[in-house]
């Protein structure tokens, strides 16, 4: 896991961000334990307080949970709730390509058809 100083982005929010990121995409499965919270703050040189943060603001959406005296495990994962999250990830990036192209005077069918070369390479 990579923190950045300097990002912008509150550090818990980084961590929180990685996390959620590997359960929902399966790199976590049901059960596993996340790295200690003291472990993971010497690692990544924070504050245990700033490592509590991010594991709880995970609690709080329901990835994981917190066990007393073991730390924090990855819950089950609803399928449907994973494809909804990816969904909510493809718009989000779709939205900020929308952006980029009327920034660059691009046509609506020109994105199309950027979209659709693009589809074809990714099924190569």
């Amino acid at each position: 896991m990579i923190i950045s100083q300097s990002s912008g982005v509150p550090i818990y929010q980084q961590i929180s961000d990685s996390f959620r990121n590997d359960i929902l995409e399966g790199k976590y499965e049901e059960g596993a334990y996340l790295p200690s919270i003291r472990g993971l703050a010497k690692e990544l040189k924070i504050s245990v307080i700033t490592t509590i943060k991010a594991y709880e603001q995970l609690e709080s959406e329901g990835l994981v949970t917190a066990v007393q005296g073991k730390g924090y495990y990855v819950n089950a994962q609803d399928g449907e709730m994973l494809r909804e999250q990816h969904q909510r990830k493809v718009e989000g990036a779709l939205l900020e390509a929308i952006k980029y192209a009327k920034i660059a005077g691009m046509s609506d069918s020109e994105l199309t058809d950027t979209l659709n070369t693009l589809l074809k390479f990714a099924e190569e």
